[in-house]
C-alpha cells in the first residue's frame, strides 16, 4: 500500500506554550495569563496558543492516515528545540517534505520513521515537532495498510514476541486546578495522580516546602476520605519542575530529608517526585539525580520514586540517563524525541534495563498525538501513560483511556 497524497493542515493543541525560563523567574499569573514579558527565543507572550501542524497521507484505497506535529508546553527549555510555529512548518512540509513522502510503501513502517526522523533539509534537521507528526502518520498508515491496531504494528516491525496486551496504569494531570481536578480523578480511580504543576516556589512550593507539605497532606487524606473503594490506592506522581533542589540550595542532604519527609506524609501511597533537581545541565542534573536515588535506596523508611525529566529529551538522553541509574523513572517525553520509533526505543531500553518506563509527553499535544503514542505505550508495556492533552483532566482521561479499550477489543476480536 502506497501513499498517493500528502496534505498538512494548521490546528490547535489541547493547551498552551509556556516561557518556563520567565515562570521560573517569578512571573506571576494574571487570570489564567501571566504578567510580564517572555524571555525564551521566538516567544512573544510567557502564555500563548499551542500550534500544532496535522499530517494527513491518503492511500491507494482512499483511506487517510493522521498524525500530529506537537511540542510541549514548555517549549525551548531545557534543551529542546525552539518553539515550534505551524506557519512555518506548513511550508517547510509542502516545499520539502510532501514530495518525499508520495510514493512511499506504508507497511515499511520502521524503515519509513527512521528515514524521516534522520532526515536534514539544507543540512538542518526536522524540528522535533515535526519528525513526530509525520512518522506518527506513518504508524498509522501502516495500521490502516495492515488492517491491524498500530499496537500491533509496532510488536510486528520490532519483533516483540508478547501476545498479551493490557491497560497501562494512566496518569492524570490536574494543571493549577490541583484540589478539583483530584477529585474528579478520585472518582474515575485514576491510577497516578495528580501531577500538581508545581512550577512556582512563592505559590506552590513555599520557600520551607511548606505550601507542598500541606498539598499532599491534602491529598492523602482526600483520597481517604472520598474513595469508594478501599484497595484503591494510586501512586502519588508529583512534577516539581526542578524547585526543590532551589529552596535547598541544591543541598541533596537537605533535598533528600524533605523527600523522606513528604513520603512519610503521603503514607500508605507511593510517592513519586518528578524533577526533583534541575542543574541547568544534562551531566549536572543526571549526577544529581543519580547521587539523589543512592540516598533513597539506601534508606529502607523512605517510600518515595524520583523521575527524570528536564534534561533527558531524546533517545541518548533517555539511555544516558538510564545507564547511570539517573532516577527511579523516566519519562519518555514523547515529542521531544522527533519520530515515534524513538518512543519505542526509549522505553524498551528502560524495560530491559531496571528502569521505570514513563510514557509520557505534554498537555499541549492533540487526540490524535495522544492516541498513536497510548498505541505504542500498549506495545512496549510501559510502566504508565500520561492522560493527555489538556489540563481539565476530563478530556485526558477519556482520549487515553477509551483509546486503549478500543485496541483492546479489536486485538480481543483478531484473537477469536
Amino acid at each position: 500500500m502506497k501513499i498517493i497524497d500528502a496534505l498538512c493542515a494548521k490546528g490547535l493543541t489541547g493547551f498552551y506554550f509556556d516561557d518556563q525560563r520567565a515562570i521560573k523567574q517569578g512571573a506571576l499569573m494574571d487570570g489564567f495569563m501571566y504578567k510580564g514579558e517572555p524571555v525564551t527565543e521566538k516567544f512573544t507572550a510567557i502564555r500563548q496558543p499551542g500550534e500544532s501542524l496535522s499530517v494527513m497521507l491518503v492511500l491507494e484505497d482512499e483511506s487517510i492516515a493522521l498524525g500530529d506535529a506537537a511540542a510541549v508546553q514548555y517549549s525551548g527549555a531545557g534543551g529542546r528545540d525552539p518553539l515550534f510555529l505551524a506557519d512555518e512548518q506548513a511550508d517547510l512540509f509542502n516545499t520539502h517534505i510532501r514530495s518525499k513522502l508520495i510514493g512511499l510503501d506504508v507497511t515499511l513502517f520502521r524503515r519509513n520513521a527512521e528515514v524521516f526522523d534522520s532526515l536534514k533539509i539544507d543540512g538542518v534537521r526536522l524540528h522535533t515537532a515535526m519528525r513526530y507528526g509525520v512518522t506518527g502518520a506513518l504508524l498509522s498508515a501502516a495500521a490502516k495498510a495492515q488492517r491491524c491496531t498500530m499496537s500491533e504494528v509496532v510488536r510486528s516491525a520490532y519483533h516483540l514476541h508478547n501476545d498479551t496486551y493490557h491497560a497501562i496504569p494512566l496518569f492524570a494531570q490536574t494543571g493549577d486546578e490541583r484540589y478539583t481536578n483530584v477529585d474528579k480523578m478520585i472518582i474515575k480511580e485514576v491510577d497516578v495522580m495528580p501531577h500538581a504543576l508545581i512550577n512556582n516556589i512563592d505559590t506552590k512550593l513555599g520557600r520551607e516546602g511548606e505550601i507542598l507539605k500541606e498539598y499532599v497532606q491534602w491529598l492523602r487524606n482526600r483520597i481517604m476520605q472520598k474513595r469508594m473503594r478501599e484497595d484503591y490506592e494510586p501512586v502519588l506522581h508529583i512534577d516539581v519542575y526542578g524547585t526543590i533542589g532551589i529552596i535547598f540550595d541544591y543541598n541533596l542532604k537537605k533535598v533528600f530529608q524533605y523527600l523522606k519527609e513528604l513520603s512519610d506524609i503521603a503514607k500508605p501511597f507511593l510517592l513519586r517526585i518528578e524533577g526533583p533537581i534541575d542543574e541547568g545541565n544534562r551531566e549536572d542534573t543526571m549526577l544529581a539525580l543519580k547521587a539523589l536515588r543512592e540516598m533513597i535506596d539506601g534508606d529502607d523508611a523512605v517510600h518515595v520514586e524520583i523521575v527524570a525529566d528536564e534534561w533527558c529529551n531524546t533517545l541518548d538522553d533517555v539511555k544516558y540517563f538510564t545507564d547511570h541509574k539517573a532516577g527511579h523513572m523516566v519519562q519518555v517525553k514523547t515529542p521531544d524525541l522527533g519520530g515515534v520509533n524513538n518512543i519505542i526505543e526509549a522505553l524498551r531500553y528502560c524495560l530491559t534495563h531496571n528502569m521505570g518506563a514513563y510514557s509520557g509527553g505534554t498537555c499541549n499535544e492533540t487526540n490524535v498525538s495522544a492516541e498513536i503514542t497510548t498505541s505504542i505505550a500498549m506495545a512496549c508495556e510501559a510502566a504508565q501513560v500520561l492522560a493527555k492533552p489538556g489540563m481539565g483532566a476530563d478530556e485526558g482521561i477519556m482520549i487515553v483511556k477509551n483509546h486503549m479499550a478500543r485496541e483492546l477489543a479489536l486485538i480481543a476480536r483478531r484473537k477469536r
